[in-house]
């Protein structure tokens, strides 16, 4: 009996204390939040990329454009819609091979930058930048045209133009269809690209100096960078 008084004692003593101590505690202040602790220790998460080795980017996979975000970049990009010869939209004739869903048996659009978008964009970007490169060919002021808006006046030889003006050519387009003009060794390569172009159509037919533009166009319409955001 004298053992169950003492162990009800030292119950009541220990809640007393407990009680007590919780008592001696400040309540919060108005407006002041309590400090919650950090969840994420050393070594419990995995840190971010290294940039550099992620295409100077972190965060998500770059996404290629939809069928309709295809068809507006190359108007604004090269100055004209993809159409064909026979006046048919050629995005449209072929909008379900680019990906777009026919909500009959795809319901959902294929942003994957498989062969077969690959192919109808090659196709597409060489009728569209042969076509523009031969309109501009004929037109005397810079300011009517697009791919070729830094060229001087009529052109003739695309050899005789200074390493600044073909450089200020790439970087303009550049800009243009990527939104990121080319710089260092790359715009080196791009310089020598336009160059032997150049070169080889005075050599073949200099009635065709369009295609030295064309081949630039083409080669920019079909990188990475402009069908990826």
């Amino acid at each position: 009996m004298r053992r169950l008084v003492l162990t009800a004692a030292l119950l009541a003593l220990a809640a007393g204390c407990t009680k007590s101590g919780e008592q001696s505690t400040p309540p919060p202040l108005d407006g002041q939040l309590e400090p919650v602790p950090n969840p994420h220790q050393p070594g419990d998460f995995e840190p971010l990329p290294d940039p550099e080795a992620q295409g100077g980017s972190v965060g998500r996979a770059p996404r290629r454009l939809t069928v309709s975000q295809l068809d507006a970049a190359i108007f604004h990009a090269v100055g004209r819609r993809w159409i064909t010869p026979d006046g048919r939209d050629g995005i449209d004739a072929r909008a379900t091979s680019l990906g777009r869903a026919d909500f009959a048996l795809v319901v959902s659009e294929n942003t994957e930058p498989n062969l077969v978008f690959a192919k109808f964009l090659e196709d597409g970007a060489r009728l569209v930048c042969t076509l523009q490169a031969k309109d501009e060919l004929l037109q005397a002021d810079p300011e009517l045209r697009v791919l070729s808006r830094t060229l001087p006046g009529r052109w003739d030889d695309l050899r005789k133009l200074t390493d600044a003006q073909v450089r200020e050519f790439l970087v303009y387009n550049s800009t243009r269809f990527w939104g990121s003009p080319l710089a260092g060794d790359e715009l080196t390569k791009w310089v020598a690209l336009f160059t032997q172009a150049a070169t080889r159509v005075e050599a073949m037919n200099p009635k065709r100096r369009d295609q030295a533009l064309a081949v630039v166009c083409i080669a920019m319409l079909t990188d990475s960078r402009f069908i990826t955001y």
